[in-house]
C-alpha cells in the first residue's frame, strides 16, 4: 500500500477519521489544562575560606583552596537529607528541591533548585533554602568546636532567580495525548476499510469459483460424451462403459485392464464361451458390475484357434475400486 493508496482510504472514510482527529484534538487540549505547569528558581553559593586563613592578603576569593570543594560536598548532602527535609517542612518549605555542586565548576560552588507550581511559593522557598544551607555550615563546623575566626564562611553568588516556567513535561504529555489519538483515528479509519472489503471480496471469490467451475464442467460432460459413446457403439454391437473412450491402437479387452489397473500378464481361470454359429462376430468388452462374477457378460469373438480369447473384468470410471482384480485369459 503506497501513499496514494492510503490517502485514498482516507478520504473514503472520513466519517471514521474526522472525528477521530476531533478527539485527539480534544484530548490535548485537556491534557494541556489538567496538566500543571512547574516553575523552577535557582541560586548559587560559594564556600570562602574562614577570616584567618585570609589574614595574608585579606581577599577570601585569592585562597579557595581544593579542601572547601570537599566541604561544599558535605554540605551539599547534609541538605538533601531526610532531617533536613524535615526541618524545612516545618519551616514551611514542602516544595521539592535539591542541592549539588555547579556543573563544570572551578571552585566550591553550590547550586540551590527548588521547584513547584506556584511561582511565589518557588521563590520564597528559595530564600529559605539559602539561609538553611548557611545555618547548617555554621552548625557542622559548631559541632566540631572550631573557632569562630577559623570557621569557613558562605557567600551568594546568584541570589534566588525568578522562577521561570519549566514547559518540558507539559509539551512531553502534550506529545503523547496527540500521537495517541491520531494512531487510534488511523486504526479504526483502516479497520473499517477493512471490514467494508471483506465481503466484497469473499462475494467475488466465491463467484469467480463458479464461474471457473461452470466453464470447466462446459468444456467437456462426462454424462452427454458417456451416452454419445454408447449410443454410438450400440450401433456396432460393442458396448462400452460410461466415461470410458476407445483406442483404436489398443486392443478393448487389454485397454480394459490397463483401466481397471490391473496386469494383463496374470493368468486367470478360464471362462466359458459361446462359439459363434456362422462368422466371427465383433468383439464385445462389458463391464462388470461391482458384486457380479467375473464371468457374467463374456462377450464372444468366435471360434479363432490360433489366436486366445480375452475376457478383462473392467469396472465403470465413477464405481471404480482401489482393489485390483486380476483378468481372465482363456485360450
Amino acid at each position: 500500500m503506497d501513499l496514494a493508496e492510503i490517502f485514498r482510504v482516507m478520504c473514503r472514510r472520513w466519517y471514521v477519521l474526522v472525528p477521530g482527529l476531533l478527539l485527539t484534538a480534544g484530548l490535548t487540549a485537556g491534557a494541556w489544562l489538567l496538566v500543571p505547569v512547574s516553575y523552577e528558581s535557582q541560586s548559587t553559593v560559594a564556600m570562602l575560606n574562614s577570616r584567618k586563613g585570609t589574614e595574608a592578603d585579606g581577599n577570601p576569593f585569592l585562597s579557595m583552596e581544593p579542601s572547601l570543594t570537599g566541604m561544599a560536598d558535605s554540605l551539599a548532602r547534609n541538605v538533601n537529607s531526610d532531617a533536613s527535609k524535615a526541618e524545612l517542612k516545618a519551616r514551611g518549605l514542602d516544595l521539592k528541591y535539591e542541592a549539588k555542586i555547579a556543573d563544570n565548576a572551578q571552585g566550591p560552588l553550590l547550586w540551590l533548585t527548588v521547584t513547584g507550581e506556584d511561582a511565589d511559593a518557588v521563590l520564597k522557598g528559595n530564600r529559605t533554602l539559602m539561609a538553611f544551607t548557611s545555618e547548617r555550615l555554621k552548625q557542622l563546623q559548631a559541632d566540631q568546636a572550631v573557632a569562630s575566626d577559623a570557621m569557613i564562611r558562605i557567600t551568594t553568588i546568584v541570589p534566588p532567580q525568578d522562577p521561570q516556567a519549566q514547559l518540558k513535561s507539559k509539551v512531553q504529555y502534550l506529545v503523547m495525548a496527540a500521537g495517541l489519538g491520531i494512531v487510534l483515528s488511523l486504526v479504526a479509519t483502516f479497520f473499517a476499510e477493512a471490514r467494508r472489503r471483506g465481503p466484497r471480496r469473499a462475494g467475488t471469490a466465491e463467484s469467480g469459483s463458479v464461474e471457473s467451475g461452470s466453464a470447466e464442467t462446459g468444456s467437456v460432460d462426462p454424462g452427454a460424451e458417456a451416452a454419445a459413446g454408447e449410443a454410438e457403439d450400440s450401433g456396432s454391437g460393442r458396448h462400452v462403459p460410461a466415461g470410458r473412450t476407445e483406442r483404436p491402437d489398443l486392443g478393448g479387452d487389454l485397454r480394459d485392464g490397463l483401466l481397471s489397473g490391473t496386469d494383463a500378464h496374470t493368468p486367470a481361470p478360464p471362462a466359458p464361451h459361446t462359439p459363434a454359429p456362422s462368422a466371427p462376430a465383433p468383439r464385445t468388452a462389458v463391464a462388470d458390475a461391482p458384486d457380479t462374477d467375473a464371468s457374467a457378460g463374456v462377450g464372444d469373438r468366435g471360434q479363432q484357434p490360433d489366436q486366445p480369447t480375452v475376457q478383462l473384468p473392467v469396472l465403470p470410471v465413477a464405481e471404480r475400486r482401489s482393489a485390483k482384480r486380476p483378468p481372465s485369459w482363456v485360450k
